[in-house]
């Protein structure tokens, strides 16, 4: 399955899982952008204190540690795709415009190596 169909497969999977639920009256665009927000956080706790030299390798050694940071990783994606089916925001075609702007914004032989600041 190529990813646009993926995209619209997983976004269908959710609203499937809301409708079932009633829980379209809850999903309003600020809830839906705390509840992003709140599962950011219970990802971003599972780094808290680990020094950033050793993230990646603690979290690829540990297969518990990677299965946890992948669930709170879904669940964002949950939230997001939720979001954006609410919206009416093309997550795929959206993502492609974004990273065509990035390409200008951002030319790899001026930036290679180099963080990007907020311009």
């Amino acid at each position: 399955m190529d990813e646009e169909r993926e995209i619209a497969e997983l976004t269908r999977l959710v609203r499937e899982f809301s409708t079932e639920r009633d829980w379209e009256q809850f999903h309003d665009p600020k809830s839906l952008v705390l509840a992003v927000m709140g599962e950011v956080g219970e990802l971003a706790e599972l780094f808290q204190w680990v020094p950033a030299d050793a993230a990646a390798q603690r979290f690829t050694a540990d297969p518990q540690r990677q299965a946890r940071a992948g669930e709170e990783m879904a669940d964002v994606l949950i939230y997001l795709l939720r979001l954006a089916d609410v919206l009416g925001v093309d997550l795929g075609e959206t993502t492609r415009a974004k990273l065509a702007l990035n390409h200008r914004r951002f030319v790899a032989d001026q930036v290679r190596g180099v963080a990007p600041d907020k311009r």
